[in-house]
């Protein structure tokens, strides 16, 4: 990761903390099922942000390394995580500083598109134990609704990098290869969160290619996120769908 990547999040924390969305419970119930995530279970969960998906994986009993280079967003995480099991560490996923063979379970949730794939691959490797999995997942926005798919077309008419840094360009082709001569299996789940006028304006602006206040689009965008929100509302809120994937993968 960049050290541009890393600081892009760090006038954002508290808007991620309000608007991002978690995980559905399917998913901790999947990693228990397929790779024993629990108690005993080691978990290096890298570019753990303010700790989403850190959480989950506590809750479900394991010990959690908390792998974040922000400091501002691994402060949040530390601040708002209080939990016996877990360890939290200031580092890129690419030298993560965790010891050889230490892990059977390595999580990336909303970060790998982050990461130097060449460089994390030899790390995930070098920290996993033998036999030990890697999780790669994503909240992805499902566009099946009018609402949803004007929301996207704001997102590509206003945001300043948004092809560069969109998830989606981690096809599964990039993927396979990732994890290659290993294998990988991809497992879908339904997500959805609904989000007042605050929350959806908390959700554009957390995202690290929205315009910042002070930016000549700023102002506008919102403006334009607001009349969208006024046309598509029931009862204050919009439902915002997503379509967590998991990509769960073995390097052999």
């Amino acid at each position: 990761m960049t050290d541009g990547a890393t600081a892009r999040f760090s006038d954002r924390v508290d808007t991620y903390v309000r608007a991002r969305p978690g995980y559905p419970a399917e998913v901790g119930e999947l990693l228990r099922d397929r790779v024993g995530l629990g108690p005993g279970c080691i978990v290096a969960d890298l570019g753990a942000g303010t700790g989403i998906f850190t959480r989950l994986l506590l809750a479900a009993g394991a010990t959690v390394h908390a792998v974040e280079p922000n400091e501002p967003m691994l402060a949040r995480l530390v601040a708002d995580t209080v939990h016996g099991s877990l360890r939290a560490h200031r580092a890129p996923a690419e030298a993560t500083g965790l010891p050889t063979a230490s892990i059977d379970l390595v999580t990336a949730a909303q970060a790998f598109h982050w990461f130097d794939q060449a460089a994390a691959g030899r790390e995930f490797r070098r920290i996993l134990r033998p036999g030990g999995a890697v999780a790669l997942v994503w909240n992805d926005r499902a566009a099946t609704t009018p609402f949803l798919q004007e929301y996207e077309a704001l997102v590509r008419r206003w945001a300043t990098d948004y092809p560069r840094v969109d998830h989606r360009r981690i096809t599964p082709e990039v993927i396979e290869a990732f994890f290659a001569p290993g294998r990988v299996e991809v497992h879908h789940v339904d997500h959805h969160q609904r989000l007042d006028r605050e929350g959806i304006r908390d959700r554009l602006l957390s995202s690290s290619y929205a315009p910042p206040p002070g930016h000549p689009d700023h102002e506008p965008m919102l403006a334009e996120l607001t009349a969208l929100f006024d046309r598509y509302a029931a009862a204050g809120t919009v439902r915002f769908a997503y379509r967590t994937d998991v990509h769960l993968g073995w390097f052999g």
